[in-house]
């Protein structure tokens, strides 16, 4: 199955696009001991205070994380719709947390971008791995508020709680640019359209970027470590 990449899909006419995609659209409902399950599989989360939800033009697109009080690290084809704005810091999608919007955007030639942040937000940012800090056959933690399930227009089943899966390294491979990446199987859940741009964690720290999975076995994501010094020159961390 083709690989795609991880922005919610929607197929509809155009103006129906822009109703389901806004933040009041349609959203999995409140976690409850019978719910659905987020992500494809996987649970929710119960802590992550560096978890962002982007929006585009106001609606709901992607997955991020904060890593410093101005900067947003997310996937490069998560912000070319531009009108960039973020809830940081809450598992609920809708409410909590703190709201800022992008004021500069820098993108690299791998599925990454970063986000400067019209004002600075204190919280808990992400922790950024190191080369070496992730190997195959690790099991590590991927993170978003993706589709529950392959329901066709991806959008009608985003979950307004953030989700979190186990998934397992295979190995190196290439991202939705050819950029350096790190593919992982289905653990107990695996990322769908919405989840791009969220985090790959491995023993706390923040190995990867959601770029694309083929919504059943595999999943992509831009190797963080690999770019550590390109983040460090934009952002600084």
């Amino acid at each position: 199955m083709k690989i795609a990449r991880l922005v919610p899909t929607a197929l509809a006419a155009a103006v129906s696009v822009i109703a389901l995609l806004s933040p009041t659209a349609t959203a999995a409902p409140t976690p409850s001991a019978t719910g659905t399950q987020p992500i494809i599989g996987g649970g929710y989360a119960s802590n992550a205070p560096w978890a962002a939800r982007l929006f585009s033009n106001g609606r709901e697109t992607c997955s991020a994380t904060i890593i410093a009080p101005t900067w947003i690290l997310t996937a490069k084809h998560c912000v070319s719709g531009g009108g960039l704005s973020f809830r940081i810091g809450s598992l609920d999608q809708h409410s909590g947390g703190t709201t800022a919007n992008g004021a500069q955007t820098y993108t690299h030639s791998s599925d990454l971008a970063l986000v400067r942040l019209d004002r600075s937000v204190s919280g808990t940012y992400s922790r950024l791995g190191q080369p070496g800090s992730v190997s195959v056959g690790q099991s590590v933690q991927v993170y978003g508020w993706g589709a529950t399930s392959q329901c066709g227009s991806e959008i009608n089943c985003q979950s307004r709680m953030l989700k979190v899966a186990n998934v397992t390294v295979t190995g190196g491979c290439s991202d939705a640019y050819g950029g350096s990446a790190i593919c992982a199987r289905r653990g107990n859940g695996i990322t769908a359209g919405g989840d791009s741009g969220g985090p790959m964690m491995a023993n706390g720290s923040q190995v990867g970027v959601a770029s694309t999975s083929d919504r059943q076995t595999t999943t992509a994501y831009t190797n963080v470590t690999a770019y550590r010094s390109w983040i460090r020159s934009v952002a600084g961390v």
